[in-house]
């Protein structure tokens, strides 16, 4: 049995723990602490904050299910904004698309960027030299703001909005708002909206309601997450197409023609998936009625993360 274990605390009542085979990073940044660790079944994994953020092994299909469906309803998705993403995965999965032109990464966490740089390179497999690639170290809300640029895909790719984290105001409707000036009119957004778990529905459920007050159509989507052990929530928003009015045969034929590699989660038949979630989500989403507000947000709490052994 191993020695070494990190446990990771859902809740009081709740611990997923993964055999540690080493850290490889530990240490604080200005704005969150950051490790990179090595698990035996997952490999190597990034946690913020104490959140997992994710994990070599299964990180594929996380970052596929945010980034690829929005890239695949866009006729001609060119100009793509991703906010978060740190670890460099969402703009590989963004610049896997050949009809991308330029792709902009706003991370507020340099030492983040750095740390996967030199701990993560499967993750961003060389996406940060990307000639098309913008990396940018600022608040991404201050940067949507500030820029005259609209897109055609805006991914938010940030951490939970946890308790005193640096992420909490980039879950609001006046931020929503914002991200829709920013759109052009075929434009769509793609949020990572946090756990799916039945024990723990509440932030995903605010998240696509708070969406539901700034875009005419939201699109909750889940996937399960090998590492999280649980159903993992994203949310599609857009004023124009509807992700179920596209075959799994226009997907696959757009898979074909634009993306330059090999794609290990998402097709035609996986994005029908993705979009049909259980009866038990879309009754929390239906009865959910709190709005996420600058000066009323949301904030999760974690009990955080230990290692024992």
């Amino acid at each position: 049995m191993p020695s070494r274990w990190i446990y990771d605390y859902f809740s009081p009542y709740e611990v997923h723990k993964h055999a540690l085979r080493q850290t490889l990073y530990h240490g604080h940044s200005e704005y969150q602490e950051i490790v990179i660790a090595e698990t035996e079944c997952f490999g190597r994994c990034l946690i913020l904050d104490n959140e997992f953020q994710s994990a070599e092994r299964d990180e594929f299909i996380y970052h596929e299910a945010m980034v690829q469906p929005a890239m695949a309803l866009h006729p001609d998705p060119k100009k793509v904004a991703i906010i978060g993403g740190g670890e460099g995965a969402a703009i590989r999965e963004v610049l896997s698309h050949k009809t991308v032109e330029m792709a902009v990464m706003v991370d507020l966490d340099e030492k983040v960027v750095d740390c996967a740089k030199k701990y993560l390179p499967s993750f961003h497999d060389g996406s940060f030299s990307d000639e098309r690639a913008t990396i940018l170290f600022e608040d991404g809300r201050k940067f949507l703001e500030e820029t005259d640029v609209t897109f055609d895909v805006i991914i938010i790719d940030i951490t939970c909005p946890l308790e005193a984290g640096p992420a909490y105001k980039l879950f609001t409707r006046e931020f929503y708002d914002l991200v829709k000036r920013k759109l052009t009119p075929q434009g769509l957004l793609s949020v990572q909206a946090s756990t799916v778990s039945h024990t723990a529905l509440n932030t995903y459920s605010v998240i696509s309601r708070t969406l539901s007050e700034v875009f005419t159509n939201v699109f909750p989507s889940v996937a399960h997450i090998p590492f999280f052990a649980m159903l993992w929530g994203f949310c599609l928003a857009t004023n124009d197409v509807d992700p179920a009015q596209i075959s799994r045969e226009e997907i696959d034929r757009r898979i074909s023609e634009r993306v330059t590699r090999e794609l290990r989660y998402y097709d035609g038949i996986t994005h029908q998936a993705l979009f049909n979630v259980p009866k038990y989500v879309r009754k929390a989403l239906e009865e959910q009625t709190h709005v996420n507000l600058d000066n009323n947000p949301l904030m999760e709490q974690f009990p955080g993360l230990s290692e024992k052994g």
